[in-house]
């Protein structure tokens, strides 16, 4: 999988995977403020393909009946995690992906999705590096429509 230089979205076929696969996302910045657009991509993400999503938050909070985790080595062993996505400031992403790295194996992590306007070049490469597919600078509402899974079976 190439990433471009400018953190534009990565390969098609994994968000793809990603998006029409029913898993478990880990969305980090999540918080039960429902003004906040972590909080209504998280709302599509469960109510419109049926993913699980567990809140990472420093508050730790509770969103739509899931208990939040103030980071992702504190959440429990024995929980799936194929999908970690940051909403969190490009400038700290990294130590985000670094976490996701570490509890990779433990955590089943198989995709790093940076959102909408986060970009973190070197984050990118060393998540690849471990083994993980990344989706860097992309909305999963809006790749949804790009790939025309609206209108098809999925």
């Amino acid at each position: 999988m190439a990433l471009t230089t400018s953190g534009n979205v990565s390969d098609p076929i994994v968000i793809r995977r990603v998006l029409t696969t029913a898993t478990t996302w880990a969305v980090v910045g999540l918080s039960t403020n429902a003004n906040r657009t972590a909080f209504g991509v998280a709302q599509w993400l469960h109510d419109s393909l049926g993913h699980r999503v567990i809140p990472v938050h420093p508050r730790a909070v509770e969103v739509r009946g899931e208990p939040g985790y103030p980071t992702l080595t504190q959440i429990p062993n024995g929980t799936v995690v194929a999908v970690v996505d940051c909403f969190v400031n490009s400038l700290r992403v990294g130590q985000v992906v670094d976490e996701a790295i570490a509890n990779k194996d433990r955590l089943g992590i198989e995709t790093i999705w940076l959102q909408l306007g986060v970009i973190d070049e070197d984050g990118a490469r060393r998540a690849m590096r471990a083994g993980l597919d990344v989706v860097m600078n992309a909305c999963p509402m809006i790749e949804f429509d790009t790939l025309g899974l609206r209108n098809s079976r999925h």
